[in-house]
């Protein structure tokens, strides 16, 4: 009997350790796989007054590929109000943070970033010329802690004045609407200076640098005997969409901007790069840098799709006749 009882005393013992072992198992496992859910931080930092629809989009985009906030990604936001002098504190803000990765739209942006840092990795979504601002060594090969999606708004500065040209056949003067605090800004102007030089426009200079100056400032360019208008790409342009068309139909200036949301908002017409594609590439971009790839070899992405917008609403309402052969070239006309 005595022998029977040993015998089952260590088979419950053999049970128990083995479940005991098989629970502690259970339970590094567990502890494992909450340790290898690694929750990447990106930091965001705009010029704009709030979230908008290129930064919503990328987010989206961002889940497609599986970075889901609240499970394995977070974000931090910081937004400068259209103040470009509140860039610099609001970036050191985010590099205290320790983010993995910096997101910024523009020129603006990105240069407080790099001064903010030189280690952790950026990603900007829409720089005019990042080797002309020193942004990055070349496109192929940045050479530091920053990459992007540059927008080249300055070679087709001058595209736009010839659309605007074709589509007001009697066009002398256009004004040019820009922010002259914004460096990416500057060389546009510059390039709309000679490209106006080549049709043999007139260019009446439009500087706005805060909201409350536009009506000052239409006015003023009326009154200067400007017959149409052409809005460079700033975020200040970018984020008073529907200020810019009420004001330009209001003075009757047929209008050419750089997205496609300036016509929808009421603008004549608009010629840039495909939103779509350049959201795609920065998702993409950022996943690179994310899973380790580092900004210094990982080329500047540049576009490679245009559309031309046309709003026929808005050329009724100002008493314009879109030329056949412009609306013919046209990817998408708002009747």
């Amino acid at each position: 009997m005595r022998l029977v009882r040993s015998q089952r005393s260590g088979v419950s013992k053999s049970i128990f350790c083995f479940a005991l072992y098989a629970m502690l198992f259970a339970l590094c496992g567990s502890a494992s796989a909450q340790q290898q859910t690694k929750v990447s931080k990106i930091g965001w930092l705009s010029a704009r007054r709030a979230a908008n629809i290129g930064q919503e989009t990328i987010v989206g985009m961002l889940r497609d590929l599986g970075y889901v906030e609240g499970k394995n990604v977070a974000y931090e936001y910081r937004f400068a109000d259209d103040k470009l002098d509140r860039l610099p504190a609001l970036a050191e803000e985010l590099v205290r943070l320790k983010v993995d990765v910096l997101v910024t739209p523009g020129t603006p942006g990105t240069l407080a970033l790099k001064k903010a840092t030189q280690t952790i990795p950026i990603v900007f979504t829409d720089v005019t010329d990042p080797i002309a601002t020193g942004l990055v060594d070349s496109l192929a090969r940045p050479g530091g802690n920053i990459t992007g999606f540059t927008s080249v708004e300055t070679p087709l500065a001058g595209k736009r004045l010839e659309l605007l040209k074709e589509t007001v056949p009697k066009l002398l003067r256009v004004a040019v609407l820009w922010d002259p605090q914004n460096p990416g800004a500057q060389e546009e102007w510059k390039e709309t200076q000679r490209g106006a030089q080549n049709l043999g426009l007139q260019l009446y200079s439009m500087e706005v640098s805060s909201l409350e100056d536009y009506p000052k400032a239409f006015a003023l360019a009326v009154k200067a005997r400007s017959t149409a208008l052409a809005v460079l790409s700033t975020p200040l342009t970018n984020s008073s969409q529907d200020r810019i068309a009420e004001l330009a139909a209001k003075h009757r200036l047929p209008s050419i901007h750089n997205r496609k949301e300036f016509v929808a908002q009421g603008g004549l017409m608009s010629y840039g790069l495909d939103q779509t594609e350049r959201y795609t590439r920065v998702a993409a971009l950022i996943d690179k840098i994310l899973k380790g790839a580092k900004p210094a070899e990982v080329p500047v992405e540049r576009p490679t799709k245009f559309e031309l917008v046309i709003n026929l609403k808005t050329a009724k309402a100002i008493g314009l006749a879109i030329p056949p052969n412009v609306l013919a070239r046209a990817d998408r006309v708002i009747r």
